[in-house]
């Protein structure tokens, strides 16, 4: 069994901040909201190696994934919400429920080996796409119990959401 990962998350995990947030995050106003604040968060995670973000308030779970450009083969780094499970950090291209796919995706794909920093670490990771139906449904699952928004992102589009799951290298 490889080492835990550390789950490092201020403020709050319940309250009516995080439901409240939670909400505004599900509609298209609010995934507008999120997206353009994405290079910022990205900013204040590497400046505090992955210690704190802007949603930060609310208690969300943020890594920062730096994956391997396909085409430009340069680090391509995003802020991503996480799901924790010990060994295993779970991520998902929600891509706010647009058409297309993240381009972090795609990225994996390509090239699997990945770093997260988390809790002020930095981690090389080997991301593996989550295939089988029924551990997709739980981990998504997982996803919605930290924020209803991916049950909006997943009804607005017809894209199947690509889950991964990193483990370190």
């Amino acid at each position: 069994m490889s080492a835990q990962f550390p789950d490092r998350r201020w403020g709050p995990q319940t309250g009516l901040l995080r439901r409240t947030a939670s909400s505004f995050a599900a509609t298209t106003l609010g995934s507008t909201v999120i997206r353009k604040l994405t290079p910022l968060d990205r900013r204040l995670l590497e400046r505090t190696a992955g210690k704190y973000t802007v949603l930060g308030p609310i208690g969300a779970p943020v890594i920062l994934l730096t994956t391997t450009g396909r085409k430009s083969g340069q680090p391509r780094t995003t802020p991503l919400l996480y799901v924790h499970d010990g060994d295993v950090l779970y991520v998902i291209g929600s891509n706010f429920g647009q058409a297309t796919h993240p381009a972090w995706t795609g990225n994996l794909l390509a090239a699997p080996e990945a770093t997260v920093t988390i809790a002020g670490q930095r981690i090389a990771v080997t991301a593996a796409r989550v295939e089988d139906p029924a551990k997709q449904a739980e981990v998504f699952a997982r996803f919605e119990e930290t924020t209803q928004a991916y049950t909006a992102y997943k009804d607005r589009t017809d894209r199947d959401l690509r889950i991964f799951a990193l483990r370190r290298a």
